[in-house]
Formats: structure tokens, sequence, C-alpha cells
């Protein structure tokens, strides 16, 4: 443990930032496994509407910092290729 209270400060607000993070990654995951869910089930309407949801929080995390916004664009294009597929 830090003994200056700089140092202590610090730490505790690099915590609260990777309890964010966290919560923002986990959101990433969630809608993601949401759009691959409807690709596999076949529904290409739930897969877009999925797919529009995704990108939007996707996005949004590459904004916060949280993703790189190369690693958002990745992932993004990954799955709309996904959705296109589906006949």
């Amino acid at each position: 443990m830090a003994n200056i209270k700089s140092a202590k400060k610090r730490i505790l607000t690099s915590n609260k930032k990777a309890e964010a993070n966290k919560a923002v990654k986990t959101g990433v995951k969630s809608v993601i496994k949401n759009v691959r869910t409807a690709v596999e089930s076949g529904d290409k309407a739930a897969a877009q509407d999925a797919l529009k949801k995704a990108e939007a929080t996707i996005d949004k995390a590459a904004t916060k910092g949280v993703l790189h916004k190369n690693t958002a664009a990745n992932k993004v294009s990954k799955l709309a290729s996904s959705v296109a597929k589906m006949d």
C-alpha cells in the first residue's frame, strides 16, 4: 500500500475507473452475444436489430476509451458480415 496521500488517492480512482471499464466491457460482450444468438437462430430481423444496438454500444465504448477504435471497428465489422451472410 502506498504511503503518500496522492498515491493513495490515485489507487482509489484507478479502482473506480477499472470497475467502470469492466462494466462497459461486460455490456459489449453481452450485445455481441445477443447478435450471435440471433444469427444462429436464423432470425434476420432480430439479428439486424441486435446489430444496431451492438454497434451503438461498441462505438460508445470506443469513444469513452475503453476499447481502441480499431478494435471496435473490427468487432462491428465481424458482426455486420455475419448478419449480412444470413439468407
